[in-house]
């Protein structure tokens, strides 16, 4: 199972259990995102502290998740990003566009003010 998922009523943490997000599994975790929209999830976490790599099929996938949220008036938090992808978030300036936190714990602190 590359993508963990547990849900709790409009809100989902999706962790990445991957060392690398990219072509090979990005469409995976699309289609599990489509799946969370389609049950009505609009809050999405995804805990990267697993993935050391992310190309750009990653960053789409992120950012597929994050139209998502926007689309539902859903909040998208992203966490847990090792330095080699933290860098090329900030690289792609998306640390500007997403909201960025360190832990799982800290994101469901956001969700739940």
């Amino acid at each position: 199972m590359d993508f963990i998922i547990n849900q709790n009523k409009e809100t989902a943490v999706v962790k990445t259990n991957v060392e690398k997000l990219n072509a090979g599994n990005a469409p995976e975790l699309k289609s599990e995102l489509l799946i969370l929209s389609n049950k009505s999830v609009n809050n999405i976490v995804i805990d990267m502290s697993s993935t050391k790599y992310c190309d750009s099929s990653g960053l789409s996938a992120i950012l597929i998740a994050n139209r998502m949220c926007k689309d539902t008036n859903g909040r998208f938090i992203l966490c847990g990003l090792q330095d080699n992808v933290n860098k090329l978030v900030q690289i792609a300036q998306l640390d500007k566009v997403l909201t960025i936190v360190d832990s799982e714990k800290d994101a469901l602190a956001i969700l739940s003010e």
